[in-house]
């Protein structure tokens, strides 16, 4: 059966403090996967809350990207998407408000959305011109969502470490 989750319930996992490992960055570089690099990173928060860190980049076309935060509920295998940061390489349309767009976006996780049946929970999506690539994307997800970076980790998101962009 389906998990649904109210808006309260979203919300709290959404704030709920998600502290990353110290050596986070390292873990975030993707690897190579068919036409795709992808990563993924387990993390308890705060609460005890189980998350799962999902980051994917087409090999080719940069615009093509997602940094997802996912909710893994108790005794179930199910992965809940709270939140998916897109970029810019596809048209998206909200089913249940009819308003499409070509951009930058953030989808959400909504209790209207289960409520109605979506196929899937964060159908609802906003344009956004908060990021304009994957790494900017990444570091939106992990401001919206409180994560907690380490201290030794303060700098910027990316230094450090190796690139393989294309």
């Amino acid at each position: 059966m389906p998990l649904h989750l109210t808006e309260a319930e979203l919300g709290q996992l959404i704030a709920e403090r998600k502290p990353l490992v110290e050596d986070y960055q390292q873990r975030v570089i993707l690897k190579s996967k068919r036409g795709h690099r992808e990563r993924e990173l387990d993390l308890t928060g705060a609460n005890g809350s189980q998350f799962r860190l999902i980051l994917r980049q087409s090999d080719l076309s940069p615009l093509d990207f997602s940094a997802i935060l996912a909710y893994l509920p108790p005794t179930t295998n199910q992965i809940f998407r709270l939140r998916r940061h897109n970029g810019k390489s596809h048209e998206h349309t909200n089913m249940i408000e009819g308003n499409r767009f070509y951009d930058f976006h953030i989808h959400i996780a909504t209790e209207r959305y289960q409520q109605f049946g979506m196929e899937k929970e964060d159908g609802y999506a906003q344009p956004t011109d908060r990021f304009s690539d994957f790494h900017g994307a990444l570091r939106c997800l992990l401001n919206d969502c409180s994560f907690l970076i380490p201290e030794s980790a303060q700098g910027d998101l990316f230094e450090g470490v190796p690139s393989n962009d294309h």
